[in-house]
């Protein structure tokens, strides 16, 4: 048998097996060389260490324990009450405060699965309480916290970057068109389920002080973003450097601004930034090899003449990119989806025309589709565990917001304009 079918038919059968994703590609690399006979075991070694040996991939830890301190210090409930102060009291008000929640959680966090956890945490009691059902209520939480790696600083995007050699910073200003839009069509498809189910607000009278209030309130959250893009694009601090600058702002924000971060809830920051940091770096090291190997085999290049072969349409090849992006997702999570299919698919896009920046975005937004999506869907996991509520009754209510997102993606794949605006207009490509 051919050793690399070998290889990803091994790869696969693994995942099917739910073997932890870095021994499933670090067994398969070995699978490989032990029967082709290319190379020497120690070629693994080499290539996780050099994989890792990556300064933009010393913002990965950084941005995440920035979100897991601002998390633990008091930013969460401020941003929330701004937006329930803005929009609570329309008619579904809770369900549009919650989405735009995430939105503004997600600029400071970076991570879906935290974004579902706090606001979740924080807004489906007040949702029940008003006569939502719980089902609904945690179905749109788990989608709008896919907000969380669709806004800067998003892990998926420097991991993107780092894989394909794409400008992180170009990436993360693109992402803000990404974001905003399926923001709105979230916030569009919620108002009308709560227009038809009889949802209302929060009862509270809307008043201008009460905004005004909230926003100075919320003014050192507000600014965590301001800080970070404004740094980056003011030439300032790369992003690298920008993660950095973000947990010292947090640290401060939540030591002597909010005065809600404890030296436990620094404790805790530190142990789950650790944890999570681990994982995903053990990835990137397996995946590298991986990659590695596929292009000494000349995967990509073959893959390439296969595609070519089927469309010289750059609107078709999207077209068949983002549905194989959409099936691999919904059983690879983002990080090894990333790194495995971005070296493969990316230098392809280029060769078709396609700015590697809107590729890129468009591949982040599939794989965090992946995130609501059954059987591995991150999101769904976390708000079931923090709801108490069964997978069946929270995919019945996710449908709507499933396709929200997919309208979502067509648009961002076939108007350029959304994820690419605001990049040429500050000179990118030009």
């Amino acid at each position: 048998m051919n050793p690399i079918i070998m290889l990803l038919g091994a790869f696969f059968i693994l995942m099917l097996l739910n073997v932890p994703l870095a021994w499933a590609l670090g067994l398969s690399v070995m699978l490989y060389i032990v029967t082709s006979g290319f190379m020497t075991l120690d070629f693994i070694a080499t290539s996780m260490f050099t994989g890792t040996d990556n300064f933009p991939l010393m913002a990965i830890p950084l941005f995440i324990l920035a979100g897991a301190i601002m998390q633990r210090g008091g930013i969460a409930n401020r941003l929330l009450d701004l937006v329930d102060a803005m929009v609570g009291h329309l008619r579904g008000g809770l369900a549009m405060a919650s989405i735009m929640g995430c939105m503004f959680f997600s600029a400071i966090s970076g991570s879906s699965a935290a974004t579902v956890a706090t606001i979740g945490t924080i807004m489906v009691p007040k949702m029940t309480e008003r006569g939502y059902s719980k089902g609904f209520a945690y179905a749109l939480v788990a989608t709008g916290g896919t907000l969380g790696v669709l806004l800067p600083p998003s892990i998926p995007i420097v991991i993107f970057g780092v894989a394909t050699g794409t400008s992180i910073a170009t990436m993360f200003l693109g992402s803000i068109g990404v974001g905003v839009t399926i923001c709105i069509l979230l916030l569009i498809f919620a108002y009308v389920i709560c227009r038809k189910k009889g949802y209302e607000g929060n009862g509270i009278e809307f008043s201008h002080t009460r905004v005004l209030r909230a926003l100075w309130s919320s003014a050192g959250a507000l600014m965590v973003p301001v800080i970070i893009m404004g740094g980056i694009y003011g030439g300032v601090f790369t992003p690298t450097e920008a993660a950095a600058v973000a947990v010292f702002y947090g640290l401060a924000v939540g030591f002597f601004g909010y005065r809600e971060l404890t030296i436990d809830g620094l404790r805790e920051a530190l142990s789950s930034t650790a944890v999570t940091t681990a994982t995903i770096m053990v990835i990137v090291a397996v995946a590298t090899a991986l990659a590695r190997v596929l292009t000494l085999e000349q995967v990509p290049t073959n893959l390439a003449s296969a595609i070519t072969g089927l469309t010289e349409n750059p609107l078709v090849l999207l077209l068949i990119i983002n549905v194989a992006l959409i099936i691999i997702s919904t059983v690879m999570d983002a990080t090894p989806a990333i790194l495995v299919l971005a070296p493969l698919f990316q230098p392809i896009a280029v060769a078709y025309g396609i700015d590697s920046v809107h590729f890129g975005l468009i591949m982040v937004l599939n794989v965090v589709i992946g995130f609501i999506t059954p059987p591995v869907g991150l999101n769904l996991f976390v708000a079931t565990s923090i709801g108490n509520i069964d997978l069946p009754t929270l995919i019945r209510n996710l449908v709507p917001f499933w396709f929200a997102m997919l309208i979502g993606l067509v648009l961002v794949t076939y108007i350029p304009a959304i994820p690419m605006g605001i990049p040429w207009l500050l000179g990118y490509g030009q």
